[in-house]
């Protein structure tokens, strides 16, 4: 592994690791304000979210607010030039006393030590099921 691929790696790590410990502000500080997150597939999220401000304010903001607790671990984290992928579980109670047990493999690109973008992919049923709608993202033309 490359220095640049060990320290995109323990960057993504460290995020993760404040995240298990509850400090999610640790994702949003570790991101780039050109951040996208993208949500792949035909569900009501789907999409590209961009930049770090809509991802902050109009995803993360609203999704988080839903959460009474949210934990977000990571099982495993590898990772191969600029991209490092993350098999992580999501443990959490929502304001309406629902559990919140996610599964996630999310693919980072990292550029000049910043979080770039990731992909994301998840239980989509359980989103949609347990949690209000907060998506497309804006601009998304549900066509595409």
């Amino acid at each position: 592994m490359t220095t640049v691929e060990n320290a995109n790696t323990e960057l993504v790590r460290a995020v993760f690791d404040r995240m298990a410990r509850g400090d999610m502000r640790a994702l949003g500080e570790a991101m780039a304000d050109d951040f996208a997150w993208i949500f792949p597939g035909d569900w009501s999220w789907a999409g590209t979210w961009a930049p770090k401000s809509v991802v902050l304010h109009e995803l993360l903001r609203p999704l988080m607010a839903q959460f009474v607790s949210y934990r977000l671990a990571a099982d495993s984290v590898l990772g191969d030039g600029d991209r490092v992928v993350v098999q992580a579980r999501g443990h959490g109670v929502t304001t309406r006393g629902e559990a919140y047990e996610q599964t996630y493999c999310m693919i980072f690109r990292v550029a000049e030590g910043r979080l770039a973008e990731v992909v994301e992919y998840c239980n989509t049923a359980l989103v949609e099921r347990v949690l209000d709608p907060i998506g497309p993202p804006p601009g998304a033309s549900r066509g595409e």
